[in-house]
């Protein structure tokens, strides 16, 4: 009965971590983080803590509802802690949790990498003009 029960507890640990299996729960962070507005979000929050507007300018092409619904989710993932302030008029302030911060020095290579292999990637030449 304790192998049955070591083996059920093996499988789920597994399954937890295995980004390639369609139902691990992995990969909705992993798509929150690695979205386009996802990953800028978080360089963005990595460099300060910004309020709503501030992070909307920061975030350049970013609409209204997309950063809105991307601050939620990566709020949702553990990333982004939003405080909200009770003054008049009231202002939030989002900034990046100390596992966003972990997350956050991942991503930052990745883009810095893309930001300097632009010339060698086919697709960068298409779509919006490069920084």
């Amino acid at each position: 009965m304790s192998s049955d029960r070591d083996a059920q507890d093996l499988l789920s640990r597994w399954q937890r971590g295995n980004v390639m299996a369609a139902d691990c729960p992995s990969r909705p962070v992993l798509q929150h983080l690695t979205s386009r507005w996802g990953a800028l979000v978080m360089v963005a929050l990595a460099t300060r803590r910004h309020r709503f507007a501030e992070l909307r300018r920061a975030v350049g092409g970013v609409s209204e509802r997309m950063l809105s619904q991307t601050l939620k989710e990566l709020e949702a993932d553990g990333m982004v802690l939003r405080t909200a302030h009770e003054v008049v008029p009231p202002h939030v302030d989002y900034e990046l949790t100390p596992l966003g911060q972990e997350a956050a020095r991942h991503l930052i290579p990745l883009i810095g990498w893309i930001e300097g292999n632009l010339g060698r990637i086919p697709s960068a030449g298409q779509g919006a003009a490069s920084s």
